[in-house]
């Protein structure tokens, strides 16, 4: 079975809701998991989402040239930014690196 990547605001297909719905488990403590990972991977997507809106919102202002609304959306970014790297969203260094980048092109349209 070959699954596609969904597009913007579409789900994947109840056909693979149902077939991730299934579970090898079988004690109590690992469907417990099984549950929990599921709960968990959604709820982690979600938050993975957000943080790529927010970067996406300072790269079309960037793109824009505006300046003073690009510094403002980084600055409303950065603790988002950190705050997945706490949680376990991100790792480290992919989020140094986006914020550098970031922040270098904003630099640079400063001095434009």
């Amino acid at each position: 079975m070959v699954l596609a990547r969904p597009r913007c605001n579409e789900s994947f297909s109840n056909e693979f809701e149902i077939f991730r719905s299934f579970t090898v488990a079988n004690s109590p403590q690992a469907k417990k998991r099984a549950r929990q990972n599921e709960k968990n991977r959604k709820h982690n997507a979600s938050l993975r989402s957000m943080a790529r809106t927010y970067v996406k919102k300072i790269q079309s202002k960037i793109e824009a040239g505006n300046y003073e609304e690009a510094q403002a959306a980084f600055q409303q970014a950065q603790p988002i930014l950190d705050s997945m790297v706490n949680k376990g969203i991100f790792a480290k260094n992919k989020v140094a690196r986006s914020k550098s980048r970031l922040s270098a092109k904003i630099k640079a349209l400063k001095s434009a």
